[in-house]
């Protein structure tokens, strides 16, 4: 077949098929109204039916004792941590966000290490600092420390340095520990308000003393409250705003031997030695 043909035979083809009929738009219109309404009549059941198991659920869950064993997503929920917030980790050494809020290099890492080399050297004499092995590594240490990312204030970072030691005499176990928080934290200004802020060990009772160490005032937990952690500790802001803690306990309070390794004035000197004073 040639063109001329081939079109002549697509011509009468389509001269044979029947026109489409116009639409209309009364139909369109009726047919849309329809499925409005069908839609509008399936979100009411589903709602009917939710609302249904919703008491269903409530009456099957509650006990004859006047418990509650609704799921966990049914009851209160508590503020998300420090760790669940959005808020970016600082930039690492490598130029990358940290995975955490703990520092593993660079020059945060090395403050902590700085921090403990400083707190075995003001262990007292007749008292000596152990080794113990890491429960993260296996090997032995003298002592443990660490850095962590606490927030940001006024787009400056927030730190805190922590350095604890394993000290002994004869009998007596227990250890020291300090903690120290960079300018800028959010703790409390008053010497008593702030040792209770430490660990929040304050809020269950125990007896703060405020203590003056030269032109310093320093608030010493003497006696613990139910929260028995450590069996005193020590707390100074400095007018540079930086934050120290120190502490310390025994063990095994059972034991007959030595006293604490400091007297509670001079754990409050301790808090104030430039050797812990991290800037």
């Amino acid at each position: 077949m040639n063109g001329d043909q081939l079109r002549e035979a697509l011509r009468d083809e389509m001269l044979g098929v029947a026109a489409p009929p116009q639409p209309s738009t009364d139909g369109m219109l009726r047919s849309a109204r329809r499925a409005r309404n069908r839609r509008r009549v399936i979100r009411a059941c589903a709602g009917s039916a939710t609302a249904v198991l919703a008491v269903a659920g409530v009456v099957a869950l509650a006990t004859p004792d006047g418990g509650d064993r609704r799921p966990p997503a049914a009851l209160p929920q508590t503020a998300p941590s420090p760790d669940d917030s959005a808020e970016p980790m600082p930039t690492g050494p490598d130029g990358l966000p940290q995975e955490d809020r703990t520092a593993r290099a660079g020059t945060r890492y090395h403050k902590a290490v700085l921090l403990l080399d400083q707190l075995v050297t003001v262990v007292p004499a007749g008292y000596t600092a152990e080794k113990t092995v890491s429960s993260k590594t296996g090997k032995e240490t003298l002592g443990t420390h660490e850095a962590n990312f606490t927030g940001r204030a006024d787009g400056a970072e927030l730190w805190s340095y922590m350095a604890s030691v394993d000290v002994a005499k004869g009998t007596w176990k227990g250890r020291l520990l300090t903690e120290v928080h960079t300018p800028g934290n959010p703790l409390p200004t008053e010497p008593c308000g702030l040792a209770r802020a430490f660990w929040g060990m304050g809020g269950m009772g125990g007896e703060c003393q405020p203590m003056t160490v030269g032109d310093a005032t320093v608030g010493v937990v003497v006696r613990p409250g139910a929260d028995d952690r450590f069996d005193q500790w020590a707390a100074y802001r400095h007018p540079d705003g930086v934050v120290v803690f120190v502490a310390q306990g025994a063990y095994d309070r059972q034991t007959s031997a030595s006293p604490l390794p400091f007297t509670a004035r001079e754990l409050a000197t301790l808090a104030v030695d430039q050797r812990l004073h991290l800037r």
